[in-house]
């Protein structure tokens, strides 16, 4: 195998892509056999010139759909342009960024970074300087959820309550106590004088699909208020219209003080924000926090153009109806095996399918041969978080595929 040039990466065979990412990748990933050289809307290519139907949009990440005109324009030109340069500096794309963040997110104020784990762990540290100053040295504890997923930086994995996550990197960062999802009981149980900050997804991605109770969202909203502690949502995944509205708290109807952003922020390029409002907004200061790539001018005009389709093709609208029409779908499917499935359950284009049985990897891999892409988060439990663009006619040929697994 010749080591080729840097700009040859696309057409070297699965066999060398395999070959060289074993030998110099480090072994972070459990990946399917497959390379994608190639992707536009919802469909993606491989090195082989297989079409595949792509219902995980990069783990609900390409929002609208792979390579959009308007998204690709508008990194050509910003990279033609300038691309970056220091935060020390001011920066016209990040400054209308936020503008149009805070007014999509009812925030008052926004950090710039990479990633989900960057925009969670900048959401740690304001609640923790902010608790020290507003209620005391002590005041620094942080209450999440079991089954939740908040990052893989040292802070962000003590916030995650799952131990597979957490145990080969003991001992982890102190200060966190964790909850049964929608158990109000065991939250009041937890709050203290040392309560900072409650910290939750609106429905918990890596966790299986998991919806927090409007209900219960409510009245954490209500036991904050009651206890000046902090309302932290994590709208990773779950945010960016996936389910309907720009964020996921807002589908409930709840408004927290921190919120967390990136995937689908802007269509695949590298970003993360965390919005805060009220004290939480200006809690730190020049020194405080900092990131180098964060908020550069590639990225924000890549988002602002990601933002721009959103809104003009309405597919906040599309993610509820067909997202409505997706797990209709899957339902009445159960229904034909009420032997294999045990629930179908979402909101929006955010979807789960739970099996009885421990078929999920299986089902992922002859979903795969048959051309379509999605991942399962367990040994029973199948994810689907596909572009906002797919159709009724794409979910029928997801159905029709699962069917024929079941079979």
């Amino acid at each position: 195998m010749t080591t080729g040039t840097l700009n040859s990466a696309s057409e070297i065979t699965f066999e060398e892509a395999q070959a060289l990412d074993r030998q110099y990748v480090m072994g972070t990933y459990a990946r399917q056999p497959v390379v994608f050289v190639r992707g536009e809307g919802a469909r993606l290519w491989d090195s082989e010139g297989k079409e595949y139907l792509d219902f995980l949009a990069g783990i609900a990440v390409v929002g609208v759909g792979h390579c959009h005109p308007k998204v690709a324009d508008a990194i050509a030109k910003q990279a033609h342009t300038l691309m970056h340069v220091s935060n020390l500096y001011h920066n016209p794309h990040q400054a209308r960024l936020a503008q149009k963040l805070c007014q999509l997110t009812e925030m008052e104020k926004i950090f710039f970074c990479n990633s989900g784990a960057e925009a969670n762990e900048c959401a740690l540290k304001i609640a923790r300087k902010w608790g020290k100053e507003v209620r005391g040295a002590e005041c620094y504890e942080i209450i999440t959820f079991l089954g939740s997923f908040h990052g893989r930086t040292m802070g962000t994995v003590a916030a995650t309550a799952q131990p597979k996550y957490q145990q080969p990197f003991a001992p982890l960062v102190p200060g966190f106590h964790y909850a049964p999802l929608n158990d109000l009981d065991a939250v009041h149980q937890l709050v203290s004088e040392k309560t900072c900050a409650i910290m939750i997804e609106p429905i918990q991605g890596e966790g299986g699909i998991n919806i927090a109770d409007p209900a219960f969202l409510k009245a954490l909203r209500t036991l904050c208020d009651e206890n000046e502690i902090l309302l932290i949502f994590d709208e990773v995944q779950a945010g960016m219209g996936r389910t309907g509205k720009f964020l996921g708290s807002q589908t409930a109807g709840v408004q927290g003080d921190i919120v967390t952003m990136a995937k689908g922020i802007a269509d695949g390029f590298p970003m993360g924000a965390c919005a805060a409002r009220g004290t939480a907004a200006t809690t730190l200061v020049p020194g405080d926090h900092g990131c180098t790539f964060g908020g550069q001018a590639l990225a924000c005009a890549t988002a602002l153009a990601t933002l721009e389709v959103l809104i003009e093709e309405d597919l906040m609208g599309n993610a509820v109806r067909v997202g409505g029409f997706f797990l209709d779908a899957l339902r009445d499917l159960q229904a034909e095996f009420p032997n294999k499935i045990k629930t179908a359950r979402g909101a929006g284009l955010m979807v789960a399918l739970e099996f009885s049985v421990p078929i999920a990897r299986e089902i992922i891999k002859h979903l795969l041969e048959s051309g379509i892409v999605a991942n399962a988060t367990s040994d029973v439990t199948l994810r689907f978080v596909p572009p906002l663009i797919v159709t009724e006619a794409d979910c029928r040929q997801v159905v029709d595929a699962l069917r024929s697994g079941l079979l």
